[in-house]
């Protein structure tokens, strides 16, 4: 028995980035999906010797036991929203009001949970895209089971039959569920944005600019590289900015600066990330916050920064601040069944 179960073992950790992966377009939270993650093969390791692989994959059973799992959970929680979606852009001033709870937020996740370490170049260009906050925002404005359908039919790019198959349900329902799914997001306003390209030398001199105007804390050469109508967010806060000229008052503001402070190489929902660290009383830096950028034709279109830093860094990993390059990458801790 006790072979059995670690042979089961070896056998479903290769399936937890993606699973991982799944589970967080459809909950919008990397700690929700870890945690749905290891549910999934917790129930996987306790039922494998009941697993029947000529009724279905070891893939496609271990879906199926996730997608219930986040259906479950997604019966008892509000859509997860980006700022944009929940307030009017501010005006400026002084005031950005009192933070929410995170569980109204799109949460972060590390890429090194959700995307694989090797593979097609293009593949994963799509799965970075498809981790985008922006993207997983959108997502959140679909019902649970046809958020299932439009992330296992257009992203994951499994058959109809295959998904009617693991939903017990028909083809035409499956069909019938993606056109709605596909209406909706049609409807919905997604922020513009590239993934993270590590390879694209355009999108490295734009990032490096960005991180050397920041340090320098040379608001005039920073507000130049940003979309004339970008826009600015700092969750657990409501208040958000649209517009280069309402950022750079925002930036300009002595009881906001950000003097001092760095960006750390981060490896965050495919796109451009880093911790910012300031320094604390005995000047050594401490992470502030976490920080996501949307790239889009050259320029930022967007500035995300998480203020929990202190929450997040068990699920990324503390910044690494020997690592001072644009496109370095950050490796967070995995849980695996050996944990």
């Amino acid at each position: 028995m006790a072979e059995t179960l670690t042979g089961a073992g070896s056998r479903l950790e290769p399936f937890r980035a993606e699973l991982t992966g799944y589970c967080y377009r459809l909950l919008g939270s990397g700690f929700e999906a870890e945690d749905a993650v290891q549910e999934t093969l917790l129930r996987a390791w306790r039922a494998f010797d009941r697993y029947d692989e000529r009724r279905a994959s070891l893939r496609t059973w271990l879906y199926g036991i996730a997608t219930n799992i986040c259906l479950d959970m997604l019966r008892s929680t509000q859509r997860r929203a980006l700022a944009m979606d929940l307030s009017r852009a501010a005006d400026g001033g002084p005031s950005i009001g009192e933070p929410v709870s995170e569980r109204i937020w799109i949460q972060p996740v590390p890429d090194g949970l959700v995307l694989p370490t090797d593979g097609d170049p293009e593949e994963l260009a799509v799965r970075r895209e498809t981790i985008r906050l922006a993207f997983v925002a959108a997502l959140q404005h679909l019902p649970p089971r046809q958020r299932v359908v439009l992330i296992l039919r257009d992203v994951l790019r499994w058959k109809a039959g295959e998904v009617a198959n693991l939903l017990e349900t028909t083809v035409a329902s499956v069909t019938s569920a993606l056109q709605r799914a596909r209406s909706t997001l049609k409807t919905v306003d997604v922020m513009p944005g590239e993934p993270l390209r590590p390879s694209d030398p355009g999108q490295r001199e734009l990032l490096a600019r960005y991180c050397s105007a920041f340090e320098r804390h040379d608001i005039t050469a920073l507000v130049a590289l940003l979309h004339e109508d970008a826009t600015m967010s700092m969750p657990p806060f409501t208040w958000w900015l649209r517009g280069r000229d309402r950022i750079e008052q925002a930036l300009l503001d002595p009881n906001a600066s950000c003097a001092g402070a760095r960006l750390v190489p981060a490896a965050a929902n495919g796109s451009p990330a880093f911790w910012q660290t300031r320094p604390g009383p005995d000047g050594v830096h401490v992470p502030f916050g976490l920080v996501l950028l949307d790239v889009s034709e050259g320029l930022i279109s967007g500035i995300t920064t998480y203020l929990d830093a202190d929450r997040l860094i068990p699920l990324f990993g503390a910044p690494a601040e020997s690592s001072r390059t644009p496109m370095s990458f950050v490796t967070p801790r995995r849980i695996t069944m050996d944990d």
